[in-house]
C-alpha cells in the first residue's frame, strides 16, 4: 500500500515538473509575441493649425479613406486641448512628442528674447552646424534648444538605436522638434528658387541618395500650376463667399478668389514659397513622406521605426486666408485625400494592422476678428505700439528711468535686471507695479509676474495655461492676456497662441496596431500623447514628461 501511494505521489510530481516545461516555452513565446506585437512603424501626424472642428465641419465632403477612416476605425478624442500658453508652431510640435509643456521642455515660442544674449534665438537655429541641399542659412538647423528627448528618442534608446526615426515637414521646426535628439534625419523644404528638401549636418554628413533622386525630379515644379477648387465652388457651403474682406491673398492677384495660377504668381510670391501656401504643398509633403518610408525602408522589420510627418500648409493658408474661407475648405478636403492616399501607401508597403498612427495639431486658430465684429461678437485688434508708448511714459514718470524694460515680445515683458540693481529697485514690486498699470490699459483681460508664475501654484484656469509654458530661465518677467478674440495681427487672415478654446482645441486620432476603436469626451491634454505611444510601445517614457498615457486608447488595456 505504502508502496503504491509511494509510486502515485512520484508520478504526480513527475507529471508537475512536465507541466512547468511548456510554461518556460509559453513565456518564451510570450516575448517572442510581445515584440511582435508592436507595430512596425509608428506615424505621428501634426496638422498645423487644424481646429478641432475642421473634422465636424467638413466630415460629409471628406472621402472614406482619409479623415473618416481614421476616426471611425479609430479612437477619437474629441475634446482634447492645449494646457499652455502660448499655441505655437514650436513648442506645440515639442510637447506633441515630449509629453510635457514649455515649462520643462524649454521651447517657449518659435522665437524668444534670450535673456542671456540680449538677442532673439529661434527654436530651431544653431550656427554650429551646416545645410545639406543648400547653401542657404536654412539648412542651419537642430533640436538642441530642446530640453527633453521626444518618444522617438526613447524608441531609438530602447531599440539600441536599430528603430529609426525620419523627420518630414515643409517647416524645419516641424519636422525637427518632433524628431527629437536621437533621430536619424529630419527633412524640410527650402522654396524660393531652389524648391528642395534640404537637412542638416546634425543629422549626416551628406543627403541620402534617395533625397538626392528626389530633388532631381520635377516633384515640386508640377505643383507650380492653377489652384481651383477641388469640388465645385458653390458646393462649399461650410465656408463664407469667395470675395469678402477678411483674406489677404497672393501678391500680383488683385482679389482673394478662385482660380490662382501658381506659376504666373510665384515670381512675386517668392517662388516656390508659394506652394506652402497652397494645398499642394501638403500634396509635396506626402509624395516625400513617401519616399521617405521607401528610401529609409521604414517598417519593414519587426524593430519600430518611428516617422513623424507634420503638414504645415494648413497653418499658411489659415494665417493668409482665415479659418472660414473657402481657401481653407478646399485645402482641407485636399489634405484629406492625401492623407488617403498615404494610409494607403501604408498599407501596402507596411501592411495593413501593422502600423499605428495619430493624428493631431499643434494649436488651433481664431476667426478673423473683423469678421466677428461684422456678426457683432466681441473681437478686435491690439495696438502694440499705443501700448508700449504708454508704458514708456508710464516707467520714466514712475521710476525716474526710461530703459527699465528691456524687450516686450510674446506677450511677455523682460525687464533689465542690470538697471534694476543700480537703482535699487525690489524686482518683485517692480513686477507688481507694471501688473497694476498694464491691467488698466484696454483689452488687457489677465496680467502675471514671474514671481507669481514661480511662487503660486495654479490648477486651473488660462492661469494654470500660463503656469504651464512659463520656462524660468526663458520666460520673461510679466506674462499678458489680452481679451479673447483680440490679437496683434492683420485685419485679414487667421493666427493662433491664445489659451481659449479657439486656438487650444484640436483633434486627437488614433488608428491602427495596438489601438482600441471608439470615442471619449472626457477630456484630453496634449501632453497625454507621448505617453500613450510609449505605454504602446513598451518603452520608457520621455525624460520629462507629465502627461498621463490614455488607457482606453490602447486595445487589450
Amino acid at each position: 500500500m505504502k508502496n503504491s501511494l509511494y509510486i502515485i505521489i512520484i508520478a504526480i510530481l513527475f507529471t508537475a515538473c512536465q507541466a512547468q516545461k511548456p510554461t518556460i516555452n509559453t513565456a518564451e513565446n510570450t516575448e517572442k509575441k510581445l515584440v511582435f506585437e508592436n507595430p512596425k512603424l509608428v506615424v505621428g501626424i501634426v496638422v498645423d493649425q487644424m481646429r478641432y472642428d475642421y473634422l465636424t465641419r467638413f466630415y460629409n465632403k471628406y472621402s472614406d479613406g482619409g479623415f473618416k477612416r481614421l476616426m471611425n476605425n479609430g479612437f477619437n478624442c474629441k475634446n482634447n486641448h492645449f494646457n499652455y500658453i502660448p499655441t505655437y508652431t514650436g513648442p506645440g510640435h515639442a510637447s506633441v512628442f515630449t509629453g510635457t509643456t514649455p515649462k520643462y521642455h524649454g521651447i517657449i515660442a518659435n522665437d524668444w528674447y534670450d535673456k542671456e544674449t540680449k538677442e532673439f534665438v529661434y527654436c530651431a537655429g544653431d550656427d554650429n552646424v551646416q545645410p545639406l541641399g543648400t547653401m542657404d542659412d536654412a539648412g542651419k538647423m537642430s533640436p538642441h534648444r530642446m530640453q527633453t528627448t521626444s518618444f522617438a528618442d526613447e524608441n531609438r534608446l530602447f531599440t539600441q538605436m536599430k528603430g529609426k526615426t525620419i523627420g518630414v515637414s515643409l517647416k524645419d521646426r516641424g519636422a525637427i522638434l518632433p524628431a527629437g535628439h536621437a533621430a536619424n534625419a529630419a527633412y524640410w523644404f527650402h522654396g524660393q528658387n531652389e524648391g528642395q528638401w534640404i537637412s542638416s549636418t546634425y543629422y549626416m554628413n551628406q543627403l541620402p541618395n534617395w533625397v538626392a533622386e528626389f530633388n532631381k525630379t520635377d516633384t515640386a515644379k508640377s505643383y507650380l500650376k492653377v489652384w481651383n477648387t477641388l469640388y465645385p465652388i458653390e458646393t462649399y457651403t461650410e465656408s463664407g463667399p469667395d470675395l469678402n474682406a477678411f483674406e489677404g491673398g497672393f501678391k500680383g492677384q488683385k482679389t482673394a478668389t478662385f482660380p490662382y495660377d501658381l506659376d504666373q504668381l510665384k515670381n512675386d510670391n517668392r517662388g516656390f514659397d508659394i506652394l506652402k501656401a497652397t494645398p499642394f504643398g501638403n500634396s509635396l509633403t506626402t509624395d516625400f513622406a513617401m519616399a521617405a518610408i521607401s528610401g529609409e525602408q521604414l517598417g519593414q522589420d519587426q524593430i519600430t521605426d518611428i516617422l513623424t510627418l507634420s503638414f504645415s500648409s494648413t497653418d499658411y493658408v489659415g494665417h493668409n486666408f482665415g479659418v472660414n474661407s473657402k481657401e481653407i475648405e478646399d485645402t482641407y478636403l485636399r489634405l484629406d485625400l492625401d492623407i488617403e492616399r498615404f494610409l494607403n501607401y501604408l498599407d501596402k508597403t507596411v501592411g495593413v494592422g501593422d502600423y499605428t498612427v495619430f493624428l493631431t495639431a499643434d494649436h488651433g486658430a481664431v476667426d478673423v476678428p473683423s469678421y466677428l465684429t461684422s456678426v457683432k461678437i466681441p473681437s478686435g485688434y491690439l495696438k502694440n505700439s499705443d501700448t508700449k508708448k504708454r508704458l514708456s511714459t508710464f516707467m520714466t514718470n514712475h521710476f525716474g528711468a526710461d530703459d527699465l524694460i528691456e524687450n516686450i515680445s510674446n506677450n511677455q515683458i523682460f525687464l533689465n535686471r542690470t538697471k534694476l540693481l543700480e537703482l535699487k529697485l525690489n524686482l518683485a514690486q517692480v513686477q507688481e507695479t507694471i501688473i497694476n498699470e498694464l491691467i488698466t490699459y484696454e483689452h488687457m483681460a489677465k496680467i502675471y509676474s514671474a514671481t507669481t508664475m514661480s511662487n503660486v501654484s495654479f490648477s486651473t484656469g488660462i492661469e494654470s495655461l500660463l503656469q504651464n509654458g512659463y520656462n524660468q530661465k526663458r520666460s520673461g518677467d510679466i506674462l499678458m492676456v489680452p481679451d479673447m478674440a483680440y490679437i496683434s495681427y492683420s485685419k485679414t487672415g487667421s493666427t493662433h497662441g491664445s489659451g481659449f478654446n479657439y486656438d487650444t482645441h484640436v483633434p486627437l486620432l488614433f488608428f491602427g496596431k495596438g489601438i482600441a476603436p471608439g470615442s471619449t469626451y472626457k477630456k484630453t491634454v496634449i501632453p497625454d500623447i507621448a505617453p500613450t505611444i510609449s505605454a504602446l510601445l513598451g518603452i520608457s517614457f520621455p525624460n520629462g514628461s507629465t502627461g498621463k498615457p490614455l488607457e482606453f486608447v490602447i486595445e487589450n488595456q
